[in-house]
């Protein structure tokens, strides 16, 4: 780890691994695919059986596919491991209510509304939210220097505050000093 002081030494229980790519589609579509791993540091009681160490007890998946308006066009969810089998993945078909979703302002409430308690997968609806800013990354990766409309990612945190010095070097044409 990269922390200032090294921890005591100590014995792994858990490890949760997320990780997200976006692509752009040769029909100028973009998915966006998210994979989420858990995995004990021993064996685990599931249903059904044990885990051994390491086995994964989640092994999750899910793909949007974005128009260049952030309009969610398709979504799919899969469940490959799971602690329930025969209960865990049948909420995956739901996960399609993605779909019309425009990612911008209200959208986590939205989602929040559609997949909050019983009507989602908690581990699924948690990577949504991780999907969408990896969403603005790949739509937005390059700067909009050409654009009219101010980059929806400025004003999203403090270094990319429209009164910074961070937007006067590298976003003049949306540089603001304070009043």
């Amino acid at each position: 780890m990269a922390f200032s002081n090294p921890s005591v030494p100590r014995r792994l229980l858990h490890r949760r691994q997320i990780s997200v790519e976006g692509y752009q589609r040769e029909d100028g579509l973009f998915d966006i695919e998210g994979h989420l791993v858990d995995v004990k540091g021993y064996e685990f009681h599931v249903s059904g059986g044990s885990k051994p160490a390491g086995e994964p007890i989640h092994d999750m998946w899910l793909r949007i596919t974005i128009d260049e308006g952030m309009v969610i066009r398709e979504a799919e969810a899969r469940t490959v491991a799971r602690p329930y089998p025969g209960a865990c993945e049948t909420i995956t078909p739901h996960y399609r209510h993605l779909e019309g979703l425009r990612i911008a302002p209200g959208f986590t409430k939205a989602v929040k509304e559609r997949f909050a308690g019983v009507r989602g997968c908690t581990h699924l609806t948690e990577m949504i939210g991780t999907l969408a800013t990896v969403a603005f990354q790949t739509r937005y990766g390059s700067a909009e220097s050409g654009s009219d409309q101010k980059p929806p990612h400025l004003d999203g945190c403090h270094a990319l505050d429209t009164h910074g010095p961070v937007v006067a070097k590298f976003y003049p044409k949306w540089f603001s000093q304070k009043s």
